[in-house]
């Protein structure tokens, strides 16, 4: 080509302009018969996979998240939560899916349905309203419920009932209608204890200053008036309704509930009632737990392997039981895992129009529990729920049979039949 000095610049080449890539077409949809196969695997996909639980809308999301947002705030303290214009809603006391919204009480003397943590304060209080209508029971109510010792409560009622029978039987000594408040005995076993200043009073006793021979100052006394002295028969009747008071406790609520025939008996949703533990039934579970540490460095027998399965079992405190009944439906109860075998045999019982006709209680696998048998729930394997079939006594069935009846009939109650639920 044509000479160039080196000298001399070399021309620049001039720069190609980049090629354009080439326009993409349109993509075609899939065709018709596409489009069914595809949706005939979507229904037959849809009908092997359950539907799954929970909020399926947008609205329902967007309320659960408002739900969240101002639990996180209440726990954080603060009261203003992201897109939280409106009122908070009450707290519910249990979830609609729960099988039952916890653990209830009824107390003894007011009938009032309690919460666990409400025990004592209301039972206190019930006591303490008590004193107005009956004085002497509110007092010895007082003494053997407010004071936890069990051993100390029984030095103390025995040494006060011991001080009624020196008054019983010399009624003419005036020495034994009289007692010192500062005497030893006294102050070590009786005026340590809560309710018992209550009782003396309610009884007829007065607090008075006494002069004493051998001292400069009078002393305190508790004196037995004349008029609580006329009645003798009155303070033995004190004496032994002291002696044979028990402390007030609530009485756990059964919540009994019938549901209608479902396929989710054996399904229990249960609340924390059920699974929380004391301080004291942590410590044992961290004693336990080390003596597991050791045991499994040696050989453990078939009995000792027994041994630790019931000491599972006796962690939980309650337990919630259902018995299926012959026309399906689900009687409902709740107990202490303690509690024999006969009281679940008594609630049921007590369900059923024809009390009187015997029948057995079949658990899982149908082990036969018998209703004479001093098993408790957590020794059955009954803990914390189970799900129990009624079965008619075999000559009660012959009986039914033969009477031209079904036996798969309803058999509770009609007050029970109205208020069914669904499960």
């Amino acid at each position: 080509g044509r000479g160039q000095k080196l000298s001399c610049q070399p021309r620049k080449a001039p720069k190609e302009k980049p090629s354009q890539p080439p326009a993409r077409q349109p993509r075609q949809g899939p065709t018709n018969e596409a489009q069914m196969a595809a949706a005939a695997a979507l229904a037959r996909l849809e009908q092997k996979q359950p539907r799954a639980r929970g909020p399926t809308s947008q609205d329902s999301i967007r309320n659960q998240v408002r739900k969240e947002l101002r639990a996180e705030a209440t726990v954080s303290g603060n009261p203003e939560a992201p897109g939280n214009n409106t009122a908070q809603e009450p707290k519910e006391e249990g979830s609609a899916h729960l099988a039952v919204p916890g653990v209830y009480f009824t107390c003894p003397l007011t009938g009032a349905i309690l919460r666990k943590d409400q025990r004592d304060a209301r039972i206190r209080e019930a006591i303490l309203m008590h004193f107005s209508t009956d004085p002497v029971a509110a007092s010895i109510m007082k003494i053997h419920t407010f004071n936890k010792d069990r051993d100390r409560v029984k030095l103390g009622v025995d040494t006060i009932a011991k001080y009624l029978d020196n008054i019983h039987l010399h009624p003419e000594e005036e020495k034994y209608r009289k007692i010192k408040v500062q005497n030893k005995v006294f102050q070590e076993r009786i005026h340590c204890l809560e309710g018992t200043q209550e009782f003396f009073e309610a009884i007829g006793f007065q607090k008075v200053l006494l002069p004493i021979s051998d001292q400069e100052g009078p002393e305190e006394f508790y004196v037995l008036g004349e008029a609580a002295l006329a009645q003798p028969q009155s303070l033995e009747r004190h004496k032994e309704h002291l002696l044979s008071a028990e402390p007030v406790r609530a009485t756990l609520a059964r919540q009994r509930r019938v549901f209608r025939p479902s396929p989710l008996a054996s399904q229990f949703d249960l609340p924390t009632d059920f699974f929380n533990l004391t301080a004291e039934e942590i410590k044992r579970e961290q004693r336990l737990r080390s003596e597991a540490v050791e045991r499994l460095s040696v050989l453990r027998t078939k009995a000792m392997r027994e041994r630790e399965e019931q000491r599972e079992m006796r962690k939980y405190t309650y337990t919630l039981l259902r018995v299926r009944l012959p026309d399906g439906c689900l009687l409902q109860g709740t107990f202490y895992a303690r509690e024999r075998v006969a009281v679940l045999y008594g609630f049921v019982r007590e369900a059923l129009q024809n009390d009187w006709l015997p029948f057995e209680l079949l658990a899982s696998g149908g082990q036969k529990l018998s209703e004479d048998e001093n098993l408790a729930f957590n020794e059955c394997g009954l803990v914390p729920s189970a799900l129990l079939t009624f079965s008619w006594d075999a000559a009660v069935l012959e009986d039914i049979r033969a009477a031209g009846t079904q036996p798969d009939t309803s058999i509770l109650k009609p007050e029970l039949l109205s208020a069914i639920e669904k499960l």
